[in-house]
């Protein structure tokens, strides 16, 4: 473990996986209950690694710590989403957020050690595999969790190879135990099992995601809901990576995501936090937004002064840290 407790990222490794850790920073904020961190898993696409996702996805106005842990087993070169029709790919793939579920206890436990954080329930948040994968931990209840922030979520491995064989021209080549794992990892199959939860979820799509289309999301939002489950989504005009690629490295936020940032920041600062009197103060002066809620059916949200509001794009926040990168 490296770094200092104060405003410096934490790097260190928990249960086998290397984890960047970046501390409560906002100035606006405190935490406003027993939550003090929020761990968030990278995908397979960029960002591939807990570093590069940190940067991209900062938070930086949540005033917890938050914990960009990598995926179990990651290779430095990353799996894009097109190697999903090898059996070997699709294997790696659930191997990947099956380990990362079954060592998340244990990974807790390492983190709130080193961070000398108390015990309580966690947000998650995660984005493409890594967010299928904080859906499965919900779903199989592996730590309390407070409330959740997805971002393009592999819904179904099986329609996510559909999709790449008609780009591809090519036919995937799944093993029996590959299509038993696919169907084992269809969240839409555990919708019952998260909503049961009662975990705030928030789903995030991408109008022009040919990876997880934007109606996988509202219809997962859907299933969820019928189930009984709190789940909002939001979609924004964008494709599926969050990063430019190889996508290992820190680097610079790409438009994308500093849009998704806001969103991600608002929704934990709404679940987990509390402004100061003079943050207070300020928000109730400010004009009054649009709609109280982020369902994202055809226009991408923001969130702008307390409120929700319709807008193709979003903006660093001056007075939060939203949407900007955080140096590692």
């Amino acid at each position: 473990m490296s770094g200092d407790h104060t405003n410096r990222p934490v790097h260190g490794t928990a249960a086998g996986d290397a984890y960047v850790a970046l501390p409560p920073t906002a100035v606006d904020a405190t935490a406003s209950g027993p939550t003090r961190l929020i761990v968030a898993w990278p995908g397979f696409d960029p960002p591939r690694t807990a570093s590069a996702l940190a940067t991209a996805i900062p938070m930086t106005g949540v005033p917890v710590w938050r914990v960009y842990l990598d995926l179990p087993g990651h290779s430095p070169g990353g799996l894009g989403s097109g190697a999903i029709l090898e059996t070997e790919s699709i294997e790696a793939y659930g191997a990947a957020l099956e380990n990362a579920v079954r060592r998340l206890p244990d990974a807790l436990a390492q983190i709130r050690r080193d961070l000398d954080v108390p015990d309580g329930p966690v947000g998650l948040a995660g984005f493409s595999a890594g967010a299928a994968a904080a859906l499965l931990a919900v779903a199989h209840g592996a730590v309390p969790v407070s409330t959740a922030a997805l971002v393009a979520p592999v819904v179904a491995p099986a329609r996510a190879a559909r999709a790449v064989e008609k780009r591809s021209g090519s036919e995937r080549a799944w093993s029996e135990r590959a299509v038993a794992l696919a169907d084992r990892l269809d969240l839409g199959a555990l919708a019952a099992d998260i909503a049961g939860r009662d975990v705030p979820v928030l789903l995030v799509g991408g109008a022009k995601d040919r990876v997880v289309p934007a109606r996988e999301i509202t219809a997962l939002r859907d299933e969820l809901r019928r189930h009984g489950g709190q789940a909002e989504s939001t979609t924004f005009r964008m494709g599926h990576a969050l990063a430019a690629e190889p996508g290992t490295e820190p680097r610079p936020p790409i438009t994308e995501a500093v849009r998704v940032d806001g969103v991600l920041t608002d929704w934990f600062r709404d679940r987990l936090a509390t402004l100061t009197p003079a943050a207070a103060e300020a928000a109730q002066a400010a004009p009054a937004g649009g709609p109280a809620e982020a369902n994202g059916d055809t226009q991408p949200m923001e969130r702008r002064h307390g409120s929700w509001s319709s807008g193709a794009g979003n903006v660093p926040d001056a007075r939060t840290g939203a949407g900007l990168g955080h140096g590692l």
